[in-house]
């Protein structure tokens, strides 16, 4: 990497909370999935200094985690227009010149979608972030914020040697789960007030017999979950779900469990959805190898790192995306990125429930959706937006989240730049420079 610092030397074992070393950055960016990794990449572009803070010991989030396609790039129906564009672009083809990603049309019609070998992903994501010029730091978990008054200036992280108190001039929030906004004491919604979308285990099937498994249709599918579990031999929460081609010949991937109703906020909560994620994929892949042609000489070779979360905490923003928006195509002057994404509710039962937009229309994501209200230095990106429950089951695809994080970590730069506050900071400046990066806005 092309920067380091110097722990203190000691001689006896660091205290609980006990800072061990000060870092500093004009942008911090905390967590890496598809928002927060395009948002340090592109406030690197835009010449900060930024410093990623990552959980794990790579980027990608979700995105590596086995969940293998960016969905959102293009509109669904009978014209697919691409509505995401500038960084997103990069990582494409970053995937595409490595022989790691193809186009495919999503099973329930929600437009092309780009599939890729996630251990691939996790290379090129933080080539492209260290290419930018931007800082990476892993192995650390923020667990508080630094105010002054209602301006956020830092967080504190915890990692295997002490506490660190990293200080920046802006901030955003792309941890998923909106953790930086609710430490700072940002308004947010979700879990408690209404039902969450469920959570999933994705996983990978080797060794499958590729012309007989791609001739099993959707409904085929369907009717063959049906069937298992009539049975009463195999437990399947879920009688739906996809599995689909991968770069790679004889590698099928998944999206077929379900646990629900949890808090992913919760870490007892999630610690049973996990177990109960891992065991449903077990069952799924024996229904896999049992029931449908082209799996019998299959195995499951690949789990999720973590159980895949769609939706926890939704910040209170200066606007609140809502579903009238989403379904009518809205257009905003603050516009910062496009979706064509059909609402999809992931509820606790047994189907998901899906609503269209009109054929081959997008509606705008505003930028003051990655405005929390009550703190000031702080954006969000990704599925902790301000929207509405329904309308967050739209713009949640990883399309759009790669889309947010890339305006985000523009308007962190910009707001450095010019000495203001996001808040402050103007759109259509904004906008310009989104344009200039190739961004659709």
């Amino acid at each position: 990497m092309p920067w380091s610092f110097r722990f203190p030397d000691r001689s006896v074992p660091v205290h609980s909370k006990q800072t061990v070393a000060e870092l500093r950055a004009d942008v911090l960016v905390v967590g890496s999935g598809s928002a927060g990794a395009c948002a340090a990449i592109a406030a690197a572009k835009a010449g900060a200094d930024t410093l990623l803070v990552e959980r794990y010991g790579f980027m990608g989030g979700v995105s590596t985690q086995v969940l293998d396609t960016f969905y959102g790039f293009y509109t669904p129906g009978s014209a697919p227009r691409k509505v995401v564009g500038g960084v997103p672009d990069l990582v494409v083809d970053a995937l595409k010149a490595r022989g790691a990603m193809l186009l495919r049309p999503n099973t329930y019609g929600a437009g092309q979608g780009v599939t890729y070998d996630p251990e691939t992903l996790k290379v090129v994501w933080e080539s492209l972030a260290l290419e930018a010029g931007a800082r990476l730091l892993f192995h650390a978990f923020v667990m508080d914020a630094l105010m002054d008054g209602e301006r956020l200036t830092g967080v504190v992280a915890a990692t295997k040697r002490g506490w660190f108190r990293i200080h920046a001039d802006c901030i955003v929030d792309a941890t998923g789960d909106a953790d930086v906004a609710a430490w700072s004491g940002a308004p947010y919604e979700g879990p408690g007030e209404s039902p969450v979308q469920s959570l999933t285990t994705t996983f990978r099937m080797t060794g499958v017999d590729d012309a007989r498994a791609r001739a099993v249709g959707k409904e085929q599918l369907h009717a063959l979950m049906a069937q298992a579990a009539e049975t009463g031999r195999y437990a399947l929460p879920r009688r739906e779900g996809s599995i689909h081609v991968t770069p790679y010949p004889g590698v099928m991937a998944t999206n077929m469990t379900r646990v629900g109703e949890v808090d992913a906020t919760d870490p007892e909560q999630l610690t049973r959805a996990e177990i109960a994620g891992r065991r449903q994929a077990m069952e799924y892949a024996r229904f896999l190898r049992d029931f449908v042609p082209g799996y019998e000489r299959a195995f499951l070779t690949d789990l999720s790192n973590q159980i895949g979360v769609r939706e926890s905490r939704r910040i209170r923003g200066a606007y609140r995306l809502t579903r009238e928006d989403v379904l009518s195509a809205r257009k905003f002057d603050d516009a910062i990125a496009q979706c064509g994404a059909p609402i999809e509710d992931h509820h606790a039962g047994r189907d998901t429930r899906w609503e269209y937009l009109p054929d081959g229309a997008a509606y705008d994501i505003p930028y003051r959706c990655l405005l929390p209200q009550r703190v000031e230095g702080l954006l969000v990106a990704g599925r902790c937006l301000s929207a509405e429950r329904d309308a967050h089951a739209s713009v949640r695809s990883m399309g759009q989240c790669m889309a947010m994080g890339q305006a985000a970590g523009v308007a962190a730069a910009l707001s450095c730049k010019e000495e203001t506050l996001p808040h402050a900071l103007s759109p259509d400046a904004l906008r310009d420079r989104l344009a200039a990066m190739g961004a659709i806005v």
